[in-house]
């Protein structure tokens, strides 16, 4: 992909997928996971683990509904169905985390803080292209991560907003329509290959953030031959991910 082009057109949106990719939610989630009440049967070495389960099982849900043509569902409810398996399966009982503590743990998805590289590349993305947010969970879960990241997007789109979840390709012509913008003036970014694969398949450019959180089984080496960029963002500094895409994007 060049650096100011996405031949044939160029581009004027950029549309992001938003948890794991612009906000890191094992800063959010696993700090929760430790603020709850302590038991013998979730030793806290075992904490990272559950957050990462709770994110998986998260996915597991999303596609199981969208294959059985499941109506898309409030990501609290989602969330909490899987943390009540996950608890079940190790021996949590509701008496030794309660509602209370449950809720508080659902909360937590809602209150995200961006990556380091995020913030000040999308202030620069901005004065150039639409950006916008297009991601499967709720509208609300997406305004309080607004909140709490001050991530500046242009507008948000959700799978609850769309009717439809990722990666099913109408959610992103969907999107696009709605912003009236075209397939080949729009790339999507993404720290999930699956979210990329749907999206080249709707005629948009892709580019691959890697992150520390997501994708672990992926082939990247493949990854790279699907995308039409890749970019580290696992480093942790402002010059990774979003700020090597600015810097590609000329903005």
């Amino acid at each position: 992909m060049s650096a100011v082009s996405t031949s044939p057109a160029v581009p004027k949106a950029i549309v992001f997928d938003l948890i794991g990719t612009c906000v890191d939610w094992f800063s959010s989630i696993l700090p929760a996971l430790e603020s709850a009440p302590s038991t013998s049967a979730l030793p806290a070495e075992c904490l990272p683990q559950l957050a990462a389960d709770w994110r998986a099982g998260f996915f597991k849900e999303t596609q199981m509904r969208r294959e059985a043509s499941q109506s898309v569902e409030d990501i609290d409810v989602t969330h909490r169905r899987v943390l009540n398996w996950l608890l079940l399966a190790r021996g949590v009982t509701p008496f030794q985390w309660d509602d209370g503590v449950r809720n508080k743990l659902i909360r937590a998805w809602h209150e995200q803080k961006g990556w380091p590289d995020v913030a000040s590349a999308l202030e620069r993305l901005k004065q150039k292209y639409f950006i916008v947010v297009l991601a499967n969970g709720s509208t609300r879960l997406q305004l309080d991560i607004m909140k709490s990241s001050n991530l500046p997007f242009h507008t948000l789109f959700s799978s609850q907003m769309l009717g439809k979840t990722k990666p099913d390709v109408e959610i992103y012509t969907k999107a696009l329509e709605l912003i009236q913008v075209a397939p080949s003036e729009a790339i999507m970014v993404a720290a999930h290959a699956y979210d990329l694969r749907a999206a080249k398949t709707a005629g948009m450019k892709t580019i691959y953030v890697q992150r520390t959180t997501e994708d672990l089984i992926e082939n990247m080496e493949q990854v790279r031959d699907e995308v039409d960029f890749f970019i580290d963002g696992t480093s942790g500094d402002e010059k990774c991910g979003f700020g090597e895409l600015a810097d590609i994007l000329q903005a």
